[in-house]
C-alpha cells in the first residue's frame, strides 16, 4: 500500500486519539494514560510524514519502523484504557480496529520495502 494513504489513514487515526484525549480529560478526570496515548497515537503520523520526506531508502524505513512500534505503543495503552474500564467497549473496538489495521500496513511497508533493499544488495 502507498505511504499516502497510510499518511491519511494515521492523520485520521490521530484526530480520534486527540478527541479521545480530550474527553478522557474532560469527562473522565484521567491525565496520565492518556498522555501517553495521546503522544503515541499522534506519533504514528508524525513519523510516517517524516518518512515521506526521507532523504535516503535506509532514512524511509527507520522512520516507518519507529511508526510501527508507536503503533504498537498505541495498541497497549488502548488495551489499559479499557482494561481499567476507562474507555467504553465501542470506543475501544472501533480505535483498536483501526490501530491494528495501520499496524498491518506499516509492517507491509517495512517488509516489502526491506525485500527491496536486499534484491538491488543495500542490505
Amino acid at each position: 500500500m502507498k505511504p499516502g494513504i497510510t499518511y491519511q489513514k494515521s492523520k485520521k487515526f490521530a484526530v480520534r486519539i486527540v478527541k479521545l484525549y480530550r474527553y478522557l480529560c474532560e469527562e473522565k478526570k484521567e491525565y496520565i494514560l492518556s498522555k501517553q496515548l495521546l503522544r503515541s497515537g499522534t506519533s504514528i503520523g508524525a513519523n510516517i510524514a517524516e518518512a515521506n520526506c526521507a532523504f535516503s531508502e535506509k532514512d524511509f524505513l527507520a522512520k516507518m519502523y519507529i511508526a510501527f512500534k508507536e503503533c504498537a505503543e498505541t495498541e497497549y495503552w488502548l488495551e489499559l484504557l479499557f482494561d481499567a474500564s476507562i474507555v467504553s467497549e465501542n470506543a475501544y473496538d472501533s480505535l483498536i480496529m483501526d490501530c491494528k489495521e495501520l499496524k498491518k500496513l506499516l509492517s507491509s511497508i517495512t517488509k516489502s520495502t526491506r525485500e527491496s533493499k536486499k534484491g538491488i544488495g543495500l542490505e
